[in-house]
């Protein structure tokens, strides 16, 4: 094993993603968001929008699920999206216009500080809401955005055990590189992976009558009908292993892409893609 300097926290932090990082999910935009659509989709499911509802969808990347949402709560209902990435917000707008939407709108802040000049009915997020950095004062703002009796709808990563998407790729890199260990309840993808905790959170912020519905299956690397090469080069241009990755030599990239390939190519199915297991919060709370 390579003793390979590596960044203390692997996740994605706020800055990251108003920069490096929203750069690479919109170069990367549409495997993206293949990966993780049957995700939104039992998110968007439960939520039940009805008609002339307006909602909030914060970290809302290139507009997918706010495009959802606007045709499900039709013209007399409108949507507000906010993401920290203007790359993502400019994407989401474009996508918008193309698509003659016309009762969404994008707007590029942050969440935990942003308010809306009237509050809304309603409040979705898919994987947004894990990466603040006081998730206490963040939630009370998202708090303050809702009409009093207002709904929260969130998907967050359950434990990363049970996410063999991610944990499988962290083996791989073990075998060549020092991996920092995960800080339990840091600003990142596994923040919420403790509902006790998610609950405490959303109580300090003022939110109550906490649900959650567990959702395990198997998701797509690099999207859906990707081939194992192309899992690949989405891992080590988007994912964490690039990150950790991106300042070592071309020998040691070149081991690990060949043990992700045989990684993935165990968990290649002809027509669906490279499907590794995961598991997700369905949450919902009321302001």
């Amino acid at each position: 094993m390579q003793n390979t300097p590596a960044k203390a926290n692997l996740a994605p932090q706020p800055d990251d993603w108003a920069g490096e990082m929203g750069a690479r999910w919109l170069a990367n935009i549409d495997r993206f968001e293949s990966m993780i659509a049957s995700i939104g989709a039992a998110l968007l499911s439960r939520a039940a929008y009805q008609p002339g509802e307006r909602v909030v969808d914060i970290g809302c990347g290139g507009g997918a699920t706010s495009l959802a949402i606007a045709n499900r709560v039709g013209p007399a209902g409108s949507v507000l999206g906010i993401d920290i990435s203007p790359d993502l917000t400019s994407k989401a707008t474009q996508r918008a216009i193309a698509a003659q939407v016309e009762n969404a709108r994008f707007v590029c802040a942050d969440a935990a500080t942003y308010q809306p000049s009237e509050p809304f009915d309603r409040l979705f997020s898919r994987f947004g809401s894990m990466f603040f950095e006081q998730p206490g004062k963040a939630f009370a703002n998202l708090h303050a955005m809702l009409k009093p009796g207002g709904r929260i709808d969130l998907a967050v990563w359950g434990p990363p055990r049970d996410n063999l998407w991610m944990m499988e790729m962290m083996g791989v890199l073990r075998q060549q590189i020092e991996v920092p260990a995960a800080i339990p309840r840091a600003p990142g993808p596994f923040a919420f992976e403790d509902t006790d905790y998610l609950q405490a959170i959303l109580a300090e912020g003022g939110f109550s009558d906490m649900s959650v519905e567990p959702l395990a299956r198997s998701q797509p690397v690099g999207g859906e009908g990707a081939t194992a090469e192309d899992a690949v080069r989405f891992a080590m241009s988007s994912l964490a292993a690039g990150r950790l990755l991106q300042d070592s030599p071309p020998t040691l990239r070149q081991r690990v892409e060949a043990d992700l390939l045989q990684l993935f190519t165990r968990h290649y199915r002809q027509g669906e893609g490279v499907m590794m297991a995961s598991k997700v919060w369905l949450v919902t709370a009321l302001a």
